[in-house]
């Protein structure tokens, strides 16, 4: 007996709809590996109906007062904490991620995000009026920008859904989302519940609509003419790609692409405290994380005997379903994710050892074993390329200059952590590794109140914070005769 489909539909112009040819896509459970659902396939229609959608809600969305899109968004944040066992069941399902880590490392954030950006939207700050020429008066105006096209990634559907349209709502622009083809099923669920928040306050339907596709559904929300802005979380590939697009007609591009995070080791650190939080770091969301602590550089004194504490943790962490609580991580998102993994350790040159893992877990599903790789040189293919699985690779460095030219030696500049108990070497190492965040002592927290984003090939443009929310506004100067 064939079980019939659950159906997600996009969510345009306050409405729910089925593509406009109504072609739909399979969306599988990565516990199984059997679908669950079908989503639609958008094309060219749909992408036209939400930007005109959009488009529309935003002249008047742009002149609501600040205080009513604080308003706004603490009502959302108050439906998700309401709505928090139906999120986290639709995320779960969606990903395979434990339920209990759901409840405890997405949630809680997610609310306090978006509670952040409340604030925000009256904080529209700007240099004094002044008069900067004799008988003139300068001041800034910041505005927002207009529609949004966002394309959020697999990894943390319902987290970068939020750290993409909080900022930008609440700086007065409109939002087309994209959830990955892989994973639209709790952006899905969010539309239905911030859709019921702007019906029940009054606002404009188009102010938030949610397309569900492919690839070529996000290359025709980037080339679409309506949008002012492209927000990407995605790959190098997929970033310059967006990029280039946008620049055909001049949109402002906000792009968070990946990383190779290093996670610098020295001799005086607590070796028992460091192997703990980098096993959870390097493991966590099966190291399926940007700023995953998966590249760690020992120094040589300790490397050994590192290495053999790292492998020990790492074999005694447990993936498995979203039901079972032993668990710190679930499957990979998806069989094309599977594979990748699965190539970056079957082509491992011959002087690499993997000290533990280094193979799928059971038949069924895409579940991978927390793996550690050691003996590995600067220029070796995991070293350089992001891995995205749970995969740490463990390096070892002579010297201060040494582990900073390793660390700073990828294309990827996102995030990076120090573990020493020298402050003096802290503070160094803050100045010269390369990467938008550097965490001493620890590695991956994250609060709404600093930046997060990076340099090189890991983008451009910040989430969170204030430079998260500056980076969905504009800035005009206005000035004015005295004279009359």
């Amino acid at each position: 007996m064939t079980t019939e489909l659950r159906r997600l539909r996009n969510y345009i112009d306050g409405e729910f709809q089925d593509a406009a040819d109504g072609r739909t896509t399979e969306v599988v459970n990565p516990v199984t590996g059997e679908a669950y659902a079908t989503a639609p396939l958008s094309g060219a229609a749909d992408v036209d109906a939400a930007m005109a959608a959009a488009e529309a809600a935003f002249p008047a969305w742009r002149d609501v007062v600040p205080a009513e899109r604080q308003k706004l968004l603490l009502k959302i944040a108050d439906a998700f904490e309401e709505r928090a066992e139906e999120l986290i069941a639709a995320e779960s399902e969606n990903t395979g991620k434990p339920l209990g880590l759901t409840r405890t490392e997405e949630i809680p954030p997610m609310v306090d995000q978006i509670r952040f950006f409340a604030g925000a939207a009256r904080m529209l700050e700007g240099r004094s009026a002044g008069e900067y020429m004799e008988g003139l008066t300068s001041f800034i105006r910041r505005e927002p920008i207009g529609v949004c096209a966002q394309v959020a990634p697999w990894n943390y559907p319902m987290m970068m859904g939020v750290w993409k349209f909080a900022p930008a709502l609440a700086a007065g622009n409109t939002v087309v989302l994209k959830p990955s083809d892989t994973t639209p099923a709790s952006t899905v669920l969010m539309a239905e519940i911030i859709g019921g928040v702007l019906a029940d306050l009054g606002h404009p339907k188009g102010v938030f609509n949610v397309v569900c596709g492919d690839r070529d559904t996000g290359r025709r929300m980037v080339e679409h003419p309506v949008p002012a802005m492209v927000s990407i979380t995605g790959s190098v590939r997929a970033g310059m790609q967006v990029a280039e697009s946008a620049s055909k007609d001049v949109k402002r591009v906000h792009l968070e692409l990946g990383g190779k995070a290093p996670v610098v080791v020295f001799e005086d650190t607590d070796m028992a405290k460091a192997v703990e939080d980098i096993s959870t770091a390097g493991f966590f969301n099966a190291g399926q994380d940007c700023t995953a602590a998966t590249r760690v550089l020992v120094h040589e004194s300790i490397h050994d005997e590192f290495v053999a504490a790292l492998a020990k943790a790492a074999a005694e962490i447990k993936t498995g379903a979203p039901d079972d609580e032993d668990v710190l991580y679930g499957p990979l998102n998806n069989a094309n994710q599977l594979a990748q993994v699965s190539g970056f350790i079957d082509r491992l040159p011959a002087h690499a050892k993997v000290e533990t893992g280094g193979q799928r877990v059971g038949d069924k599903g895409y579940f991978y074993a927390p793996t550690v790789v050691s003996g590995l040189k600067q220029d070796d293919e995991i070293i350089q390329n992001e891995v995205f699985g749970p995969v740490i690779t463990v390096q070892s460095f002579t010297d201060e200059e040494q582990a900073i030219n390793y660390a700073n030696g990828v294309e990827y500049a996102l995030a990076s952590s120090v573990w020493t108990k020298d402050h003096a070497r802290a503070m160094r190492l803050s100045k010269a590794l390369e990467f938008g965040c550097v965490w001493i002592n620890t590695h991956i927290p994250l609060v709404a109140e600093m930046p997060h984003g990076g340099f090189k090939k890991s983008g451009y443009g910040k989430d969170l914070s204030a430079y998260g929310f500056d980076d969905y506004t504009r800035v005009k100067h206005v000035m004015t005769s005295l004279d009359g």
